[in-house]
C-alpha cells in the first residue's frame, strides 16, 4: 500500500510532536514535515509538496485560512484539513473558503485523525460531527432532499455525513464497504450537483 504523505503546520510543541509521532509510526502514513509557523511552511511545501496537510488554524503570524489560501494556488493537488480547537462559524466559513476540504477538532482521537486524513486524500471532506451541524445551521435556506430525487437510502446517507461519520463509520452501519458508500457519495454529489460534502451540507438538511 502507498503511504499517505502529510505535513503538520501546528505551533504547539506538543502537539505537533505528537501528531507526528502518530502519523510516522502508522503503517500507511508518513510525514515528511512537522511545521511550527505558517512562514516556515509557505518556504518549505513547493519545494516539498505533501498529499495532505494538517493546518491549525491560530497559528503566530500569518493565520492558518491565509496560509492555505497561498498553498493552494501553488499546490492545487494538496488535501488541507483544519486542524484547531476552534469551531465557532466564523472560523469554519474563512477555513473553507480559503481551500481547506475538511475540518476537525484538536480533541479528535488520534485514531479519527488517521481516519479523516485517509479520507481526505480519498476525495472525501472529513469534519467532526459539531462542525457538521454548524455547516447546516448556518444555511437556513437549503432545500430539501425530495427536490432532488434522492432514494431513501441516500437520505439516510446525507443524514449520517451531516451528523460527522466518515466513510468507515458509515460502511459499519450498513454492513457494507468503504468503497461501495464512496460510489453511493459520489451518486448523491452528483444528484445535487455539488462536489463534495461541505458543499452537499448547503443543500441538505439533516435531521439535527
Amino acid at each position: 500500500m502507498n503511504e499517505i504523505s502529510v505535513a503538520i503546520v501546528e505551533d504547539i510543541d506538543q502537539i505537533r510532536e505528537g501528531l507526528k509521532y502518530v502519523i510516522e509510526y502508522t503503517e500507511g502514513f508518513h510525514c515528511i514535515g512537522a511545521f511550527e509557523s505558517g512562514e516556515l511552511a509557505l518556504e518549505s511545501l513547493p519545494e516539498s509538496p505533501a498529499e495532505v496537510v494538517l493546518m491549525d488554524i491560530n497559528l503566530p503570524g500569518i493565520q492558518g485560512p491565509d496560509c492555505v489560501k497561498q498553498l493552494k494556488k501553488q499546490l492545487p493537488g494538496t488535501q488541507f484539513m483544519m486542524f484547531t480547537v476552534f469551531e465557532d462559524d466564523e472560523n469554519v466559513f474563512e477555513a473553507i473558503k480559503s481551500g481547506a476540504s475538511g475540518y476537525i477538532l484538536k480533541s479528535t482521537p488520534p485514531h479519527k485523525v488517521l481516519e479523516a486524513i485517509r479520507e481526505i486524500h480519498q476525495g472525501g471532506s472529513p469534519m467532526t460531527a459539531s462542525i457538521a451541524r454548524k455547516v447546516i445551521q448556518h444555511f437556513q435556506k437549503p432545500k430539501t432532499s425530495d427536490n432532488f430525487s434522492l432514494t431513501p437510502r441516500e437520505t439516510e446517507i446525507l443524514n449520517l455525513l451531516a451528523k460527522g461519520l466518515f466513510y468507515k463509520e458509515i460502511a459499519d452501519t450498513f454492513g457494507t464497504s468503504t468503497g461501495t458508500v464512496r460510489q453511493q457519495i459520489h451518486k448523491i454529489y452528483e444528484k445535487l450537483h455539488v462536489q463534495n460534502r461541505t458543499e452537499a451540507l448547503l443543500k441538505f438538511k439533516g435531521d439535527s
